[in-house]
């Protein structure tokens, strides 16, 4: 018994640990351009983020596919307007956004 509650302590505190707060992901935003294009909670030129969450919710390959498609750039998937390439954002702060985003479900 004392192991599990140990186990459950542990893994509680990971997740916490490594959570993306929401302050630190919209400075990232903010500072990238992101939110130009992007809301958190509402449709602008680009998807709202939390809709972005939704429907990669439970997709484990999401977070490299969306990391591709920002740095990258990508066209139709959320309507006909491109989302340009982000090429001088760091990869460091694209994971650190993606993670946030795909927190929001």
């Amino acid at each position: 018994m004392k192991k599990i509650l140990a186990l459950a302590a542990f893994a509680s505190l990971s997740v916490s640990t490594f959570a993306v707060d929401k302050d630190t992901a919209m400075a990232l935003a903010q500072k990238s351009g992101c939110l130009a294009c992007h809301a958190l909670d509402k449709k602008m030129v680009g998807p709202a983020w939390n809709e972005v969450g939704k429907k990669y919710a439970g997709d484990t390959a999401a977070a490299a596919q969306l990391a591709v498609k920002i740095k990258k750039g990508t066209k139709g998937a959320w309507g006909p307007i491109p989302m340009p390439p982000n090429v001088t954002v760091k990869d460091a702060d694209i994971k650190t956004m993606v993670e946030f985003v795909l927190s929001l479900k």
